[in-house]
């Protein structure tokens, strides 16, 4: 019997889209013929068409062409773009992918947002907000909404620099966050997709616990051997320390928010949901920091 081509994953290209891919295929043993693979530049996707994966161009600018894009697809991953240089840009994008898989006959849509989006400090949580609510408000008949909390791999932008210069600035006080792998984070996109779940949900996806800036130190210090302080400083200090040191200031800005959001709660919790959806507890962060991070920050060192 012929497959129906009927799972479709956006922004293929990227991390957490080709992390999806995987654990579609093999990880839930999901046939290559029913899935189609997005992306704005569909020759990256290349390796996945040899697979059987079903390539389609899919620019969120260009909105008229989406619905064509989308065509005879019954549940969609809509990964959140990384269109952060121009406000308003990424919600605009969210909008027209949205409205494309309503005009489609979308059924179910699997969008990747962030923790409590509606009141979170990070600066382009109103773009997650706003997706949230263009899903809810369009003719799409079920959703599940993945509140992602921060990718392991986060701690690798701030890290490497801090232990060069054995000093770690930031304004997350004792808040935490609850790391989580984008491997995990691939699994339960894949899941939410190919899921009988065919109403409406919101999950919030955490890993086992909540981490301290002071605790993440303590590892980088044990495995690398080098001395680091945790230097607490406010807000605005933070981003006139990274913008003297030659970051543009809106950089600054989303960095900084980052750290305030971290101080007040809003990347901290359970990993019930994360269980709930896989079947999977998810990979501890310690672990995945003596796998992943401890390479770089020794070849680094």
């Amino acid at each position: 019997m012929t497959q129906t081509a009927d799972l479709l994953v956006t922004g293929a290209s990227g991390h957490l889209g080709k992390a999806v891919l995987a654990h579609l295929i093999e990880t839930l043993k999901v046939p290559a013929a029913r899935i189609v693979a997005t992306s704005r530049k569909p020759g990256d996707l290349g390796d996945w068409a040899a697979r059987g994966v079903t390539v389609r161009k899919a620019d969120y600018d260009h909105p008229s062409e989406l619905a064509a894009a989308f065509t005879g697809i019954k549940r969609l991953l809509l990964i959140s773009t990384d269109a952060l240089d121009e406000p308003g840009k990424r919600l605009r994008q969210h909008k027209a992918a949205i409205e494309a898989a309503d005009k489609a006959g979308v059924a179910h849509v699997v969008y990747t947002s962030l923790p409590d989006a509606q009141n979170s400090l990070v600066s382009f949580a109103p773009d997650h907000a706003g997706t949230e609510a263009a899903i809810k408000a369009s003719g799409i008949a079920g959703h599940t909404l993945l509140r992602n909390s921060w990718y392991s791999e986060n701690v690798l932008h701030a890290l490497p620099h801090a232990l060069e210069t054995g000093k770690w600035f930031t304004a997350a006080g004792k808040g935490g966050v609850s790391y989580i792998a984008r491997d995990d984070l691939g699994l339960a996109a894949a899941a939410a997709l190919t899921s009988n779940f065919s109403g409406k949900r919101t999950l919030s996806l955490y890993g086992e616990k909540a981490w301290t800036v002071d605790e993440v130190a303590e590892l980088a210090r044990n495995a690398t051997g080098k001395p680091l302080a945790v230097v607490q400083v406010s807000v605005e200090d933070l981003v006139q320390g990274m913008t003297g040191a030659g970051t543009p200031e809106p950089v600054a800005r989303v960095f900084a928010s980052f750290d305030a959001a971290t101080a007040a709660g809003n990347l901290a919790g359970s990993p019930e949901d994360f269980e709930a959806l896989t079947g999977r507890v998810p990979q501890p962060f310690a672990e995945w920091f003596a796998n992943n991070a401890v390479p770089v920050l020794t070849e680094t060192a």
